[in-house]
């Protein structure tokens, strides 16, 4: 917006001026994309293309983190915080789901859990959804085919693996992410983690302190147990 005063300028002195519109137009574009990025929400949903999926995006947070945090809180009190959701999965990275796309985008996502130094057993889990072009078998040998050229150390655990790969494919899109603790939190599945088992009992979520660990797997000592058993009722 111009001034009265600037509309009353001589050509000289606007000519002057002319110089300064370039970091002025920069100035605007700065501005213009700073209050963009502050619209930005924390959690944004975002169309899934698939029925009973939601697709929430995440800015500033780690997916993993987070769920984990989630299902390790609920896992611990027990306690049942949602009536309508069944599983809740953090999704690290998206990629096309062809299978040339797929081979080339995790020979680098899986770097940080499997490539030398680092290892560990892994399992891989498959869910496709509005799509029928890729096949299970195939993706599931392809993929473990990549985390074992990684480090030949890391090896297949179905039973009780340090990390689960969790491939959704929804239409022409593959999400991936790298989860500790699947088995323990009953596949992510929030209905099912609050239900005690013996299992909980043996197991315990990777990231617990050693102070909640002997609270977790403490086992009673004798005199507690038999006192426990064998104390009579008063009359």
């Amino acid at each position: 917006k111009f001034s009265d005063k600037e509309e009353r300028l001589s050509g000289s002195e606007r000519e002057e001026d002319e110089d300064d519109v370039e970091a002025a137009l920069k100035k605007e574009v700065g501005q213009i994309r700073a209050s963009t990025e502050q619209k930005l929400r924390r959690f944004q949903s975002v169309e899934s293309g698939a029925n009973n999926v939601v697709f929430i995006r995440t800015q500033g947070v780690e997916p993993e983190n987070l769920v984990h945090h989630i299902l390790k809180d609920m896992h611990a009190t027990k306690k049942k915080k949602t009536r309508v959701i069944l599983r809740m999965l953090p999704i690290s990275g998206t990629c096309k789901a062809f299978m040339e796309d797929m081979k080339k985008y995790t020979e680098t996502f899986f770097e940080p859990w499997f490539k030398a130094p680092n290892k560990g057993t892994f399992q891989i889990v498959y869910k496709a959804r509005n799509n029928s072009h890729m096949n299970r078998e195939e993706v599931i040998k392809e993929l473990a085919g990549i985390v074992g050229s990684l480090n030949p150390e890391n090896k297949v655990d179905l039973n009780n693996p340090q990390y689960t790969i969790v491939v959704e494919i929804i239409k022409n899109v593959c999400c991936l992410s790298v989860v500790r603790d699947y088995i323990l939190f009953r596949k992510y599945n929030l209905q099912e983690v609050v239900k005690s088992t013996k299992e909980d009992k043996q197991q315990n979520p990777s990231s617990l302190t050693e102070e909640q660990n002997s609270k977790v797997v403490e086992p009673e000592t004798k005199e507690e147990k038999n006192s426990k058993v064998v104390e009579p009722e008063t009359k």
